[in-house]
């Protein structure tokens, strides 16, 4: 890597605090499940991995400012899902991206949009990070949400569940 990419590149360093472990059930929003349990266990900055199996899925890919889903309606393994937790407009929020496998063990991938519902089961991993906080802010160049290590007033606003 030359000296000009380290310009560029923006890097933070943390501490890692509490490690969750979580079962989402069947007929759970896989996003749905990840952003209830960093917000239950008071994590607004992590990262996390999760295994298990999906009912169906829609997968994004990103292109020329907007996100193309990709529908699976069918048993799907969860070969691997990794993603963050972040702030995003004051509310936690969760990144992922999946590769999952079909009953022919074809493979899939993409970033995690709403409506992946788990199958049997989802088993998450979310790791806290200490003394960092991670915000989500709108970029007009690229049209996305893009992670920024920045000093923040951001509130996390909590939503009453008793789900998860």
């Amino acid at each position: 890597m030359d000296e000009g990419s380290l310009i560029a590149m923006k890097l933070a360093k943390c501490k890692t605090g509490k490690m969750i472990f979580a079962r989402l059930v069947e007929g759970e929003d896989l996003l749905t499940g990840i952003t209830q349990v960093a917000a239950k266990a008071k994590i607004s900055a992590g990262f996390f991995f999760l295994i298990g199996t999906l009912r169906s899925a829609k997968l994004g890919f990103f292109h020329e400012g907007k996100y193309e889903t990709i529908g699976m309606e069918q048993p799907l393994e969860i070969v691997s899902c990794l993603g963050n937790v972040s702030v995003k407009e004051g509310e936690v929020f969760a990144h992922a991206h999946v590769a999952v496998s079909d009953e022919k063990g074809r493979t899939f991938g993409g970033h995690v949009m709403p409506g992946c519902v788990i199958g049997v089961t989802g088993e998450l991993v979310l790791i806290e990070a200490l003394g960092i906080r991670l915000v989500r802010e709108f970029d007009d160049k690229t049209k996305l949400s893009l992670l920024s290590f920045a000093k923040s007033t951001h509130r996390i606003k909590q939503k009453r569940s008793n789900a998860v």
